[in-house]
């Protein structure tokens, strides 16, 4: 699966998620931190790469429907500290070998993931 974490999460998630056999670059990588919304999802979508952010914006439904683009997961955390993302994204990763975000939004607190998008949630 291909990857982009947002400027506002730590760069070990790029790190993690490469390490666990995905395609993941930051916002940073490639220069566009400070990006807006609208430019960092067309980049995403021309790349194909999921968006990993906080940006609770992404999670906006009819900005981002969730089938125009390639997928984001919305970390909607009680703690932003680095330890505590980390853990949260290694108990992400089993769903991503079960479940697909093509054309989805996964919100993901500490102990649920919400779906949106696909065929089984009215796409």
């Amino acid at each position: 699966m291909r990857f982009k974490v947002d400027e506002n999460l730590p760069p070990e998630a790029s790190t993690f998620l490469a390490e666990q056999g995905h395609d993941a670059v930051t916002v940073w990588d490639q220069q566009l931190r400070g990006a807006t919304d609208p430019r960092q999802a067309e980049v995403c979508r021309s790349e194909q790469r999921v968006l990993v952010t906080f940006d609770v914006g992404f999670s906006d439904i009819r900005q981002y429907q969730p089938g125009q683009w390639p997928g984001f997961v919305v970390l909607r955390l009680g703690s932003q500290a680095r330890t505590h993302v980390m853990s949260v994204l290694r108990r992400l990763v089993p769903s991503l070998a079960t479940q697909t975000l093509a054309g989805r939004l996964w919100v993901v607190t500490e102990t649920e993931i919400r779906i949106r998008g696909g065929e089984e949630n009215g796409r």
